[in-house]
């Protein structure tokens, strides 16, 4: 802006010899003030220390904070621009970050990331721009800061319900307690018998020889297998805000083994494709979380059709006893589903089989929307059809005597954790 002005002062002095002379004296007091600008920016040697503070791991599908600190040496206040090199995963050109620091002072700026695949992140270095007090001269810091961040599955939505369930607010992310109605077979001990216990549960051997009425206390059944079944197939790499349905029911999975081996079962992992099948053997050790977190990292999605047949091969030859089994998948036709209705009978035929499978939302959205047009009126028809199929679907796996829950992809951790309690409270595991 100064050398624009002083263009246009040169260009006056053409017509007015005074101009000319004003211009060459504002050519020499900008040029001074530019010389000062350098000088004060870069005789401190490297003024300017910044770092950045980033956990060694992020949740996936979570906001994650990163934090930069920032330290000048300048005897003045100098204002700041914050550059980094994010990973390539956030396609993020235009990240900058303004900040004012005082003379000798330190300020710290902060915001956060939300990846939405997993994997290695790599972020690159940390440049600092610092403007001189006359905004001639700008000066830039680089910090070597390289570092490599590992995307984990939602750990931050693992720690939320822990701190929720400590405080007893799990029904304020959605968690509700179930009313038992029956009791379980599993015997606790014997007491007497007060007002309102189930006169059932009287024990008639034990009040003869106590002389007063003593009944049977009996507690949930624990140390049940429960695997969660993911499907990596074709059908779970659809994206539903920025996460494929594999991230939603990787998710879902590491909370849900969370709660069911605090409940006292023991959970285990089996994910499948086409044609491999992995499997994690369920327990309740300390260690399994881990090894759970660990093994659900890795796992990616291919364009292969799932092959139920041989999944029931495998569980056949694997699972010697009855467990229960959560299988995570997605089917978005009634004929899909009914292709693959003889393999999940087989399945639950030896094993207790929930089936979680997805809404639809973009098709939700459209449905609920008031259209004019005629090509747009035909979209929300079809749009109904395929959201009727789904409700179909649940119809056609109760009929085959199949537990299933259709749920939207945003909900399907809470909903899938309520399902389970709502189970054990049944005391149909």
């Amino acid at each position: 802006m100064a050398l624009g002005v002083l263009v246009l002062v040169f260009i006056t002095g053409f017509f007015f010899p005074a101009a000319f002379t004003a211009g060459i004296i504002g050519f020499i007091v900008w040029g001074a003030l530019i010389l000062l600008d350098l000088l004060m920016m870069y005789l401190p040697g490297r003024a300017i220390e910044a770092s950045r503070v980033v956990a060694e791991r992020f949740s996936n599908g979570d906001e994650n904070p990163v934090q930069y600190r920032v330290r000048s040496k300048y005897g003045f206040p100098v204002r700041c621009d914050v550059m980094d090199e994010l990973p390539l995963q956030f396609q993020r050109r235009d990240f900058t970050l303004p900040l004012k620091l005082k003379a000798g002072g330190e300020e710290s700026v902060r915001f956060t990331l939300r990846p939405v695949e997993r994997g290695e992140y790599a972020f690159g270095n940390l440049h600092v721009y610092a403007w001189s007090p006359f905004g001639l001269v700008c000066r830039r810091f680089t910090m070597p800061v390289a570092q490599t961040v590992k995307v984990f599955p939602s750990f931050l939505q693992l720690r939320n319900y822990e701190l929720f369930s400590i405080k007893h607010k799990l029904n304020e992310l959605g968690v509700h307690r179930r009313r038992i109605i029956g009791h379980s077979m599993e015997f606790d001990h014997i007491k007497e018998y007060i007002r309102g216990d189930d006169v059932r549960t009287l024990n008639w051997k034990a009040t003869a020889r106590r002389g007063n009425l003593m009944v049977n206390n009996y507690t949930e059944e624990r140390s049940q297998l429960v695997y969660c079944v993911i499907d990596k197939g074709r059908a779970m790499k659809m994206p539903f805000g920025g996460l494929t349905l594999l991230d939603y029911a990787i998710n879902a999975t590491l909370v849900f083994s969370n709660v069911a081996m605090q409940k006292g079962d023991k959970s285990g992992l089996i994910t499948f494709t086409g044609k491999q099948t992995e499997i994690l053997p369920a327990s309740n050790k300390k260690v399994q979380l881990n090894k759970i977190l660990d093994q659900l990292y890795a796992q990616t999605t291919d364009w292969t059709e799932t092959d139920y047949e041989r999944l029931g091969v495998h569980l056949r030859a694997s699972l010697s006893q009855r467990s229960f089994l959560i299988l995570f998948t997605n089917f978005e036709s009634l004929s899909g589903m009914q292709r693959q209705l003889p393999y999940l009978k087989q399945l639950a035929k030896y094993h207790m089989l929930l089936v979680v499978f997805f809404e639809n939302t973009e098709l939700r959205e459209l449905n609920e929307k008031r259209m004019e047009e005629t090509e747009d009126i035909y979209m929300q028809v079809i749009a109904q059809k395929f959201a009727h199929e789904k409700k179909q679907i649940v119809r056609e796996l109760a009929q085959a005597g199949i537990m299933s829950l259709l749920t939207a992809p945003e909900h399907l951790t809470v909903n899938v954790v309520n399902k389970y309690l709502e189970l054990k409270s049944r005391m149909v595991l």
